[in-house]
């Protein structure tokens, strides 16, 4: 029973522990440190490369987590419900490749800056396509793909979980970042349009 208990614990603290580092080296205090320590030309070229490379290897021990610590399962969906679920995470994965082509995959990976021009292109706010229904449609597709996964058990449960916390917690923090970078134009794209859930537009003060 202690096992049972311990391992959410253990994913969760994982889960909080690596959305700490991440974000951390997303803001903008770690890029201007890297810009103060490695110059401004290798941080611009490498900085959002190395940040992806770093996020996945450290994201793997995350996900081996659930396979490695005791668990027990929850549920199975059964067919013909399965189809439904299945379908829905092919509907979440198609809007993730979406969004990705329209954020600019070569951009969002990192690659551009090795090559291309350094400081002299400024980033352009996507505001039309998939993210005219909500500010962050690659997470919400995120999250939407993790619950419909047609199995659950506790230690999934409390992944999914760390996760989204991440994911919401993590657009929080981005939007901050967006609002110094883009000032007054994001403020009026974020008035009009839904953060995570189309439709939903909660009031602002």
């Amino acid at each position: 029973m202690a096992a049972n208990i311990l391992s959410p614990i253990l994913i969760l603290l994982a889960c909080a522990l690596y959305g700490l580092v991440h974000s951390w080296l997303a803001s903008l205090q770690a890029k201007d440190l890297a810009r103060k320590l490695l110059g401004v030309i290798i941080m611009e070229r490498f900085y959002r490369l190395a940040y992806n490379i770093f996020g996945v290897l450290s994201f793997l021990p995350l996900l081996a987590l659930p396979v490695w610590l005791p668990d027990q399962p929850l549920y199975r969906i059964p067919f013909p419900w399965l189809i439904l679920t299945l379908a829905i995470q092919g509907l979440a994965a198609l809007i993730l490749f979406i969004g990705l082509l329209q954020t600019g995959p070569l951009d969002f990976a990192g690659i551009r800056q090795l090559f291309g021009p350094v400081g002299d292109r400024p980033a352009e706010l996507v505001t039309g396509g998939l993210y005219r229904y909500v500010r962050h449609p690659l997470y919400t597709a995120g999250i939407v793909f993790i619950w419909f996964s047609p199995q659950m058990s506790v230690n999934l449960a409390a992944l999914f979980l760390g996760l989204s916390a991440y994911l919401v917690i993590g657009a929080l923090f981005e939007e901050r970042k967006l609002v110094r970078q883009y000032g007054q134009v994001y403020l009026d794209y974020r008035r009009k349009t839904p953060m995570l859930i189309p439709g939903m537009l909660l009031p602002r003060g």
